[in-house]
Formats: C-alpha cells, sequence, structure tokens
C-alpha cells in the first residue's frame, strides 16, 4: 500500500527532482502506528547484526546496509557497556544508514528502512 507522501516521493524520484528539494536524505518517517505493527513483527527476529566495542566500522556498515536492503526490518545487538556510548552508536547507525529506530530494549536496536525497490513489508495506513 502506497499513501500519498510515498507515492509524491517516487514521482519526484523517477523526474530527479527529489534531491532539488534536499529530500533525498531524509529518511521515511513512520507513524507510531506503524512503529507499533513493526514492533510486532520483529518480536520474533533474532539480531542478525552486531556492533562489538570497536563501534561502527565500515565493514559494520556494509553489512549492516546490505542486511536490511534484503530484510527491511532487522535486530542490531550492541555490545557497549555504557548507556551513552549504545544510545549515540544506535544514532549514528540510523543517520548513517538512513534509517528508523522502531524500538531499543537493552542491548537490542529493532531498525527499518523501506526497500524502494522492492518492498517486503507493507505498513498499515497511519494515522
Amino acid at each position: 500500500m502506497l499513501n500519498c507522501s510515498d507515492h509524491l516521493a517516487k514521482s519526484l524520484k523517477r523526474a530527479g527532482t527529489l534531491e532539488l528539494f534536499g529530500l533525498e536524505s531524509a529518511p521515511m518517517q513512520i507513524t507510531e502506528s506503524q512503529k507499533k505493527y513493526l514492533r510486532g513483527l520483529g518480536h520474533q527476529l533474532k539480531p542478525v547484526v552486531t556492533v562489538a566495542d570497536a563501534g561502527l566500522s565500515e565493514s559494520v556498515l556494509k553489512e549492516f546496509n546490505s542486511t536490511i536492503d534484503h530484510h527491511e526490518l532487522i535486530k542490531v545487538r550492541i555490545r557497549s557497556g555504557d548507556h551513552a556510548t549504545r544510545d549515540a552508536t544506535i544514532k549514528e547507525l540510523c543517520e548513517t544508514a538512513k534509517t528508523q529506530l522502531v524500538a531499543r530494549i537493552g542491548n537490542v536496536a529493532l531498525i527499518y528502512r523501506r526497500n524502494d525497490e522492492k518492498p517486503k513489508i507493507p505498513l498499515p495506513i497511519g494515522k
């Protein structure tokens, strides 16, 4: 299901005008009801990417991007004892990869990014 903003973004992207408005770099915003739906889907998932104490490296980002392109919704385990470092790592990961943080419980973050070419998870129309 496409909502109006998805349809507009696809039209602008095809026309090559999305970059003119600075919209290409902004991640898709999801509503609270869509987050609730994604949390339900993510409940059964196991973490597939682990970020160790060394933090985000180029290889971790490459693996993360290929995994989220394929699955759209993944869990990431952050191995850090410090709350501030863990939160900063999650924030940096979401900003760098242009993803949405759906939920975070302890050391595990549930992260979503829609694959524009082959969407797998139909999001409900949110309020």
